[in-house]
């Protein structure tokens, strides 16, 4: 593969995956970046002509520098140690105006950009970028005012919200590390495999990565930010005696290197995972269907109301025609109850750190240029806003700061840092103890405590907690039926004073804020999962010949 196809791959694949700022006041020209972005911007906004077709009214260059490491072992050996440096930069040109254009998911032309600041190199970039994406405006608005003509009705909103110039040239930011003590923990880690000898897999990844994106457009706005992630993760995997196979991957992120466990506190977590695989593959499995109250951690509960409001409350236009206001779940939920009344949610990139804990879903201007704002999404449980980028949707015709990006990609609706709030709260202790007293007004013998979860909300580690005298059981294969945003709104009674700050590194940085959470009523069964098959044969000695 040649090192062009390479660094490509390597961009897509980084596109899969706040700091202090002062007014630009013409500083962009001290940064031959942004001034090389200028001088093509101008010239593209002057010279940008095809005979026939509308002259763009908008355009906007996105660069993104990305510097990150990667290393990875597995049963004590290292897989995987690189770390690579890449630039891409991103051009959008709109057709039309702010009420009918071009925008679409073509409207973007990309291409891999010069790692050093030769200004003519990346304006050669920056050109052959924008032709593209002209290229694709041209034709993207004729077809879609061809589409548009099968609809009656005018569209409601505009494609474009208008935005007010922004000047905000933050500091760059940089990797700061030594990998070697990063490998070291991560073999060592996974080398306590040999402790447990049914481990079926024990793997384990430190990746960091710095962002600094630039970002101009045509209505004057300037912006330079950038950001650092640091994510430590341990996966491991076994089976019981039965064929079930159970999992767990314990991860931490952060936006600084010193929030993460030290290597040797990594080890002791990967020692206690393995200990607790070893419990799971011993525990007594989900047998008997179960209706009553469940109770979750802050860990797990944050998982929760990250798929379930997260991903609800994004101000997604839905296709032509379709009369919705937005897409998910809330589409047809604004301004009505979504949670209980004594819960209220907002989503605020602003805040940078929680009880001394930084948060990665902090940043100062989103990628449209937009400054971040704070936005009370849910009011005592009431639907009272969307999260939005610069496409607008019906009744929310301006952007609130939310448009994000990952490099290379088109901007979208996303979270920044969303905060739960709730009114009345009770100690983990009282909650536990609101659990038992609900099991036993109900007659019930046991309650369940989710402590952590996995994909599709499957419960990783789940307990019985036994009314009479409390002690915790843990079982495996359970799943819960129809755990859903419903749920969420009828049957969630009462929230913990104990809010966890989850960090989650992703291609686009974001950080739930979540307490644990009790519900009344939620079903809990046997998974329907088929059992895999044990290993034919034994796994090599531990002990080489």
């Amino acid at each position: 593969m040649s090192r062009f196809l390479w660094v490509l791959r390597l961009a897509l694949l980084l596109s899969l995956a706040g700091l202090g700022s002062i007014p630009a006041s013409g500083q962009h020209k001290t940064d031959p970046l942004l001034e090389a972005m200028r001088q093509e911007l101008d010239r593209s906004k002057s010279q940008l002509r095809m005979e026939d077709v509308p002259s763009p009214y908008y355009i906007e260059y996105h660069l993104w520098d990305v510097d990150q490491y990667e290393a990875e072992a597995a049963f004590g050996a290292l897989r995987q140690d690189q770390r690579n440096h890449v630039r891409t930069v991103k051009v959008v040109v709109r057709v039309g105006d702010y009420k009918l254009d071009s925008y679409g998911p073509a409207s973007a032309g990309v291409n891999i950009a010069p790692l050093d600041n030769d200004p003519l190199a990346l304006r050669r970039q920056l050109w052959l970028a924008t032709d593209q994406a002209f290229k694709a405006a041209s034709e993207a608005l004729a077809a879609k005012k061809a589409a548009l003509r099968r609809y009656s009705a005018d569209q409601p909103f505009d494609d474009f919200a208008h935005a007010p110039e922004v000047q905000s040239i933050g500091p760059t930011v940089k990797l700061e590390f030594d990998p070697k003590p990063w490998r070291d923990a991560l073999e060592n880690a996974t080398g306590l495999f040999r402790t447990d000898p049914q481990l079926e897999s024990l793997s384990a990844t430190f990746r960091c990565r710095a962002v600094n994106h630039y970002f101009l457009n045509t209505e004057g706005t300037t912006t330079r930010n950038g950001y650092t992630v640091y994510y430590l993760t341990l996966a491991g995997s076994t089976q019981a005696s039965d064929g079930m196979r159970l999992e767990r991957s314990p991860y931490h992120a952060a936006a600084t290197l010193g929030e993460l466990p030290t290597p040797q506190a990594f080890v002791a977590e990967a020692r206690k995972t393995i200990e607790t695989l070893k419990a799971l593959r011993e525990a007594p499995v989900m047998e008997e269907d179960y209706f009553g109250p469940v109770l979750f951690s802050s860990d797990a509960a944050s998982d929760l109301f990250y798929g379930m409001v997260g991903g609800n409350i994004l101000g997604r236009r839905p296709d032509p025609g379709d009369s919705a206001r937005t897409l998910g779940d809330y589409a047809a939920n604004y301004k009505s109850r979504v949670l209980p009344t004594f819960l209220s949610i907002e989503d605020d990139p602003t805040t940078k750190t929680f009880q001394g804990k930084s948060l990665i879903g902090s940043y100062e201007t989103d990628d449209e240029g937009v400054r971040a704002e704070k936005v009370s999404v849910i009011e005592d449980g009431m639907l009272v806003n969307y999260l939005l980028g610069r496409e607008p949707i019906r009744d929310l015709p301006e952007s609130n700061g939310h448009g994000r990006a990952a490099p290379s990609q088109l901007a979208f609706p996303y979270i920044g840092n969303l905060i739960v709030k709730p009114k009345q709260t009770l100690s983990p202790a009282e909650l536990k103890q609101k659990l038992i007293d609900m099991c036993r007004g109900e007659d019930k013998p046991y309650g369940y405590r989710v402590e952590t979860l996995g994909g599709k909300y499957e419960p990783r580690l789940i307990y019985r907690v036994y009314v009479k005298d409390g002690h915790e059981e843990l079982i495996r294969g359970a799943l819960f039926d129809k755990l859903d945003t419903r749920t969420l709104r009828n049957d969630l009674v009462a929230a913990g004073d104990d809010p966890l700050v989850s960090n989650r590194e992703g291609s686009v940085p974001s950080t739930v804020i979540s307490p644990s959470i009790l519900f009344d009523d939620l079903e809990v069964k046997r998974t329907d999962a088929k059992n895999a098959k044990l290993p034919e044969y034994p796994p090599p000695d531990l002990i080489a010949h």
